[in-house]
């Protein structure tokens, strides 16, 4: 682990209650103390040999670090090959630009859509990831062994991993994600500043705008390096709700009470078909696909799947002995067959499913 705050300190504590033995630093030496006397470290450091590496670092830092540590584990000869090598992820909230400058196989992106108002390791908590979509971004040159593990220790953590292309993941969740937080702060701002000249407005506060607000109080260091990295994706979704809230003010303006209805409704349509966490796996298919027996193919398959809202349970290649191919062996929610023939096919691969009654 590298970075011991608010998710590096949950990562660490899941992580041990599981069973891993789990090692940790910080920029900041007290901090990387307090997580370990608060348990989410066993020990302080960083070990070459891990299995698993999370960088848990601002999003500006995450390429540097990372490439430091795959350094470190090639030297220890830690990547001979195999199902055994070390893998390296991040956490940050950006994607495309960390991926682009790590092109390794062991490197995998990664976002854990989970968060608190809280800062810090004495914020941290082993069920932070309960329930959340954990966004994996394999690059071109991810291998399949990487991937799977990395997706099996997400999953253990109680998270549901979900695979995007970087560029995608940061597009929608500048919509999903960013846009909201900086919406949150803009509003919070507004309710403060007419606090100032009437202390009553906040105690009228009722839980319609905490609700609203509750991401305002998250800890702003993240959002600088956030904000740079995915500055176009980031405008176009504040302008998008710009052109929406001058829908609604024309809206009001007009005193149209239907179209107004017709708004309300609609978006209480979509707040309440919101996904709450992944599907049961009391039904299953296996996909079985041949691919080239190459770097880049578990990227395009599985961000493939995830554009189309398919949920991976699980990922293998069975390597070939002889020549340059393989077989992918997937496991999806039955519910989807449909929507995997048809993507899979879309990209000339030929696939046989099977289906696994649980």
């Amino acid at each position: 682990m590298v970075g011991t705050g608010l998710i590096g300190g949950s990562i660490g504590m899941a992580l041990r209650r599981l069973g891993w033995w789990v090692t940790g630093s910080d920029a900041d030496p007290a901090r990387a103390a307090r997580a370990l006397q608060l348990g989410a470290v066993d020990a302080v450091g960083e070990d070459p040999a891990a299995r698993i590496t999370f960088i848990a670092v601002p999003a500006g830092a995450v390429s540097a670090v990372a490439r430091r540590v795959l350094d470190a584990q090639d030297a220890a000869g830690q990547a001979a090959g195999g199902a055994d090598q070390p893998v390296v992820t991040d956490v940050a909230g950006i994607k495309e630009g960390i991926v682009s400058s790590l092109s390794h196989p062991r490197f995998v992106g990664g976002h854990p859509m989970a968060g608190s108002e809280q800062e810090g390791v004495d914020g941290a908590d082993p069920d932070l990831f309960l329930g959340a979509t954990w966004v994996l971004t394999p690059g071109p040159d991810t291998s399949a062994d990487a991937y799977s593990t990395l997706q099996s220790v997400v999953r253990s953590m109680g998270a549901n991993p979900v695979a995007l292309a970087p560029r995608r993941h940061d597009e929608l969740v500048a919509l999903v994600s960013h846009t909201p937080h900086l919406t949150a702060a803009a509003l919070m701002n507004l309710a403060a500043d007419v606090a100032e000249s009437d202390a009553t407005l906040l105690r009228l506060a009722a839980g319609g705008f905490r609700d609203m607000t509750r991401v305002a109080a998250g800890h702003p260091g993240i959002w600088p390096d956030i904000v740079a990295e995915n500055r176009d994706a980031i405008l176009a979704g504040l302008d998008r709700l710009g052109a929406r809230l001058a829908e609604l003010r024309d809206v009001v303006a007009r005193g149209d009470r239907a179209a107004l209805l017709e708004l309300l409704e609609r978006a209480r349509e979509g707040r309440t078909n919101l996904p709450t966490g992944a599907p049961a796996l009391g039904k299953a298919t296996e996909v079985r696909l041949p691919v080239p027996d190459r770097p880049g193919v578990i990227a395009e398959v599985s961000t493939l799947l995830g554009s189309q809202g398919v949920n991976i349970f699980d990922v293998e290649i069975v390597h070939s002995a002889e020549g340059d191919r393989g077989v992918m062996v997937l496991i999806v929610d039955a519910d989807h067959e449909d929507k995997v023939r048809a993507a899979l096919a879309g990209r000339g691969y030929r696939c046989s499913l099977r289906r696994l009654e649980g």
